[in-house]
């Protein structure tokens, strides 16, 4: 625990440690479906994959030119070409004209580049077939690509847990698998609350609902299926309805009313039906975020401002999510740049500064962006990452190069 001034928490938990604890308490998802392959992209496998054929599945020219015996090409030379029969079907001393792809003629094991021949004009074969001067001898299998040369049959293509990219659609395709067995997708119930948020036309004193709206869209990016549902008051019975409704979910996720105020209820309400296993995180924007479990499912307790909404979203529902649905937390993308102005943060704080990023003379440069409040919600919205700046740190000087997160990408 760290002791965090202005906070309204006696104490509040590191972000590595808080992420461990709801971790520890989620079950990744077992439930699987068979899917066919164009509506498998981005779900994780639920079991091997081996091809069921080679491919490719017939020997074939790698190159254009002519399908031929090597050994009829052993002597051949640029001062002594091997003379063969131009034709339709391969056999001693005979060739057949291919194009890169073709099948090979059964009796040919090796093609002839067509650049290493020449047509002989005006001189025909015996049986009146054209002439063929080949300058260059080849090996049994040369400019051939054999069966199952790019897989074979019985290979092993994917492990479970896999997250399937659309080239691999295209692979599993190939090998003639025309279906997959994937985990579903973690269910998400999502549920705004306070009694000042409204969907549209606000009057004065109340404010758009955007979080929950915007957390939904997270979840369907990160792989999971939301359920964004009304918006529910600030009034205990109420929000303990919403929680038990969504229990059959594989996640309950709660925006606004996090906090330690009065009219901060879910930690209450989560804590009366289950535990809370964090109130309060070492993190700036967002310290109000909880995290619990109620009957086996992990309840995320988001702030209500939209910036520390997000940050925590990204922090806590996003591993969540994946780790439910069997999916790799890939790192976000990164961009060195050069901060052009310092940035402050407290000791023992994670601190998340956003930042816009333009071409400068020396290289990409970072700009910590004007508007740094958790409310400011266009700060998110045009900025193009943020800064990381970890616990140990006391902000950032002006000129370090830092590392800008892209926190938008999907995977």
């Amino acid at each position: 625990m760290t002791d965090v001034s202005d906070t309204g928490f006696k104490s509040v938990t590191r972000v590595d440690e808080a992420r461990e604890r709801l971790l520890s308490a989620a079950d990744p998802v077992e439930r699987t479906d068979r899917l066919p392959l164009e509506q498998a992209v981005g779900r994780a496998l639920a079991e091997p994959v081996a091809a069921r054929r080679n491919v490719p599945h017939y020997a074939r020219a790698a190159m254009d030119g002519y399908a031929v015996r090597a050994e009829d090409t052993f002597s051949a030379s640029d001062r002594s070409p091997a003379v063969l029969r131009e034709g339709d079907s391969p056999g001693p001393n005979s060739a057949v004209r291919v194009h890169t792809g073709s099948a090979l003629p059964d009796g040919a094991d090796a093609v002839v580049m067509v650049e290493e021949t020449e047509r002989v004009e005006g001189r025909s074969a015996d049986d009146g077939s054209a002439e063929l001067e080949v300058f260059d001898a080849v090996a049994e299998g040369e400019n051939v690509a054999p069966v199952g040369e790019d897989v074979s049959e019985g290979q092993a293509l994917f492990d479970p847990g896999h997250r399937l990219r659309p080239s691999d659609l295209g692979l599993l395709k190939s090998t003639g698998i025309d279906a997959v067995q994937v985990y579903d997708r973690p269910t998400v119930g999502v549920v705004p609350t306070g009694e000042e948020l409204v969907q549209r036309d606000p009057d004065p004193g109340e404010v758009i609902e955007t979080n929950g709206l915007t957390v939904s869209q997270y979840v369907r990016r990160w792989g999971g299926t939301p359920t964004y549902r009304e918006v529910v008051t600030d009034d205990e019975r109420a929000l303990r309805a919403a929680l038990e409704r969504d229990l059959t979910k594989d996640v309950v996720v709660t925006t606004g009313g996090s906090s330690v105020g009065e009219r901060d209820l879910i930690p209450e309400v989560v804590d009366d039906l289950g535990e809370v296993l964090v109130h309060g995180i070492a993190l700036k924007p967002g310290h109000p975020c909880a995290l619990g479990v109620v009957r086996d499912t992990p309840v995320v307790m988001l702030p209500g401002y939209p910036v520390a909404c997000i940050v925590n979203a990204v922090q806590f529902l996003r591993p969540l999510v994946k780790a439910l649905g069997h999916l790799p937390r890939e790192p976000h993308p990164a961009r060195e740049a050069r901060l052009t102005r310092k940035v402050r943060s407290e000791p023992g704080v994670r601190t998340f500064v956003r930042v816009a990023t333009e071409e400068g003379e020396d290289g990409l440069e970072a700009t910590p962006t004007r508007a740094s409040g958790s409310g400011v919600l266009s700060s998110v919205a045009l900025a193009d990452g943020w800064v990381v700046v970890e616990e140990d740190r006391e902000g950032i000087p002006e000129g370090e190069i830092v590392s800008v997160e892209d926190w938008e990408y999907a995977p």
